[in-house]
């Protein structure tokens, strides 16, 4: 997953869509003495300038803020009231080179807020968060910047301005309008007032899923109903009891790295659906950390946002601007997917309840039943335990090979740097340089789940490649975030195949972070959302072939290669429960236009809807979709809201990409991937997503490879 801090480019950097909603100042800024001793205030003075996250407090951020606000409102001041006619250089790049501060304080705290949180920063978020919404707004809905920039939009065609240069103006002019900038002043009034609840109440969201998190535990205090489980999972547990003040005992959490297993392996099914409950009814206990309430509010918020600017529905809204262009081409672009998949898992559940019953079990399967006898049905099939390659997996072997792979197609490398500032004991910091030397940028690796964190795993940048306004290039630190099973016993920490393959994915995106390459803010590195997530999902191509695994997995303790007899059986079940991984992904995408297709502003009850939605798709009760509504973070607090069908959109365009690689009979056919660099990831923002990837591929993807790729066809 890319986060959306990591996404905004200069506009939506002041403007935010989700996370990062910026406003403007409503307190006095900090005495100039104290204001001296802010990092965030001056350019920073560390090696690479990365952010001193050893100098940095939770109180400086207000502050920061603050001063931030004020900076880039002075900066607005300056371009308004400008005598000179609108032109691109006096208006467009200084508006795309503004808000500095901001800048750096945001891509701190919200990155933070994420990885590393606390009550305080939650505190100063609902502080901020406001007061970043109306900033935000008063650029937006400014009468005299927006008259500027129209003009030198109505004029972008007279000769003057290079295809790039037109490019920038077109994109402004298009984010202030679809921001509320023609709107009548009681319009954007009432557009004001629905941006701010917005942005509150998706904090508020986010607080509660990580509320949830930290609550659930499931304490076992009897051996025997470890039962199953490998020794790693029971390890890991007992250390986490340990850490809880309940040693000699075993918790289970809902990370993922302690979840999956417990799903998989556990024997005691009581107490499989009790994990499982507990994961997929967070947000849904008509408690303090309820989500209901504030779904309803926040779709309601957004129909009539969508509405004040003249779409029909929210959905309308967000896709005016993707690839699909429109919420029935997205509509049936799932459907087409889902049904097909449909018929895979229904042959899977099958094949599942036969073991079940060999078993004498006496059940019928259930949905905290479906990883259990998925993995004896792998077993079955495939004579195939995932335990059986997780000691070649190690967290270093894995980084180890995607670092190789990338040097193969792109000649770059990266080298530890242990010097650099690090915002949390145990993450790795890595120089990215070109094959010739040339400085790339800053990797950061954050890799395992903590209280503070939250779940899942993602990209994200504390600064993104640019130029600044005398056009000196400003080089990426990269952030990946991530939830791996941490090491336990004497074994290092090993990982799984989903989060081996995890690690590729967010490293893709953090491939198109140092590679873009552009001289606007708003334009370099800029994709639609169902784009976005090509950079990653290409990388997770590369990752199953056997010819790259004998690269990196090698056992922790002799350094053997993995025997192609495990390699095989990876090879081999590459298709295993795709029906069940397409179908909750795509039960979840379609959940996520049923919400935003909506043009009623009636509360509607939540969990109703929902079934309602999935019976009307055939969803089977023995699966869910990946993300209820209660608990679907992407939608209602990150940025993907009727957009979470990206995901497959662009997996459609990486499996074409990578079969047109692969075919070339060189895995790293450095000519296609030069082309791939240069078209999909360094000038992916000089003009639209397809006509990026129609440069790159010399056609229109074709689905085929997707189809193939999923056991589809």
């Amino acid at each position: 997953m890319l986060n959306q801090t990591s996404m905004n480019k200069k506009f939506l950097n002041v403007i935010a869509l989700s996370i990062i909603t910026l406003a403007s100042c409503t307190t006095t800024p900090q005495k100039e003495e104290a204001a001296v001793e802010n990092p965030f205030l001056n350019e920073y003075s560390t090696p690479f300038k990365v952010p001193p996250f050893d100098q940095i407090k939770n109180d400086q951020y207000l502050s920061a803020f603050e001063a931030g606000i004020m900076q880039q409102q002075q900066e607005i001041d300056s371009i308004v009231n400008n005598p000179a006619a609108p032109t691109f250089e006096n208006t467009i790049l200084p508006y795309d080179k503004s808000g500095a501060i901001l800048d750096r304080v945001s891509n701190v705290f919200f990155n933070l807020r994420e990885c590393c949180s606390d009550d305080e920063k939650q505190a100063i978020a609902q502080q901020v968060l406001p007061m970043l919404s109306k900033h935000g707004d008063d650029i937006a809905m400014n009468p005299k910047l927006f008259e500027r920039i129209d003009t030198v939009y109505q004029h972008r065609n007279d000769g003057n301005l290079d295809d790039q240069q037109i490019r920038v103006v077109e994109k402004y002019h298009e984010d202030f309008v679809r921001r509320g900038a023609a709107l009548p002043a009681e319009k954007q009034a009432e557009l004001r007032t629905i941006n701010e609840q917005l942005s509150t109440l998706s904090l508020q969201f986010g607080n509660h899923i990580l509320k949830e998190n930290e609550r659930f535990k499931l304490v076992i205090d009897n051996q025997a109903d470890l039962a199953g489980l490998p020794q790693s999972s029971i390890d890991a547990a007992a250390e986490q009891a340990t850490a809880d003040s309940m040693s000699g005992k075993w918790v289970f959490t809902l990370s993922k790295p302690s979840l999956i297993p417990f799903l998989q392996y556990a024997d005691n099914r009581d107490l499989r659906e009790k994990i499982y409950c507990g994961y997929f009814t967070r947000g849904n206990h008509d408690d303090e950390y309820d989500n209901k309430a504030l779904i309803n509010k926040m779709c309601k918020l957004r129909i009539q946002k969508a509405q004040l600017l003249g779409y029909e529905s929210h959905a309308a809204y967000v896709l005016a601007t993707n690839m699909a262009k429109d919420p029935a081409t997205v509509d049936q672009f799932l459907i087409n997917i889902f049904n097909p998949a449909l018929k895979v898992a229904q042959k899977e559940k099958a094949e599942m309840q036969a073991i079940a019953d060999a078993e004498g079990s006496g059940i019928k399967i259930q949905p905290w039943d479906w990883w259990y006898y998925a993995e004896k049905l792998r077993k079955a099939k495939y004579a195939f335990d995932e335990n059986q390659i997780k000691p070649y997996l190690s967290v270093g072997n894995v980084r180890d090979g995607m670092f190789k792979v990338a040097n193969k197609l792109y000649g770059i490398t990266f080298t530890p740097n242990t010097r650099l500032p690090v915002y949390y004991p145990g993450v790795e910091t890595y120089e990215v340089k070109e094959a010739n030397g040339d400085f790339l940028g800053i990797l950061y690796m954050d890799y395992y789940p903590r209280s503070s964190k939250g779940g899942g795993a993602w990209c994200t940048s504390f600064r993104e490649s640019g130029y600044d306004i005398n056009g000196k290039k400003e080089y990426p630190i990269v952030s990946l975030v991530m939830n791996f099973t941490p090491a336990s016993g004497n074994a290092p920490a090993l990982l799984n195949w989903d989060e081996t393959e995890t690690m590729w994915h967010e490293f893709g995106h953090s491939l198109h972070a140092f590679f873009s390459e552009g001289k606007y803010s708003r334009t370099c590195g800029s994709v639609p959302r169902d784009y976005v997530e090509l950079p990653s999902q290409i990388m997770e191509n590369w990752v199953a072939e056997p010819e790259v695994i004998r690269m990196f997995a090698k056992h922790f303790q002799t350094g053997e290669i993995m025997p192609d007899s495990l390699i095989a059986k990876i090879e081999n079940s590459a298709l295993f429960n795709q029906g069940f991984s397409t179908v909750e992904l795509i039960a979840a995408s379609i959940l996520d236009m049923k919400f935003h297709e909506r043009t009623d502003t009636t509360d509607i009850d939540v969990n109703a809807f929902e079934k309602q939605q999935m019976e009307a798709i055939g969803l089977i009760p023995e699966i869910l979709p990946r993300y209820r509504a209660t608990y679907f973070s992407h939608i209602f607090d990150g940025g993907y809201s009727a957009g979470y069908y990206a995901y497959t959109w662009a997996e459609v365009l990486d499996k074409d990409a990578f079969n047109y690689i692969k075919t070339s009979g060189d895995l790293f056919n450095s000519e296609l991937a030069a082309s791939f660099r240069k078209n999909c990831l360094q000038e992916c923002g000089n003009d639209e997503g397809m006509v990026q990837y129609r440069k790159f591929r010399g056609q229109d993807p074709d689905n085929k490879p997707y189809l193939k790729a999923r056991g589809l066809e």
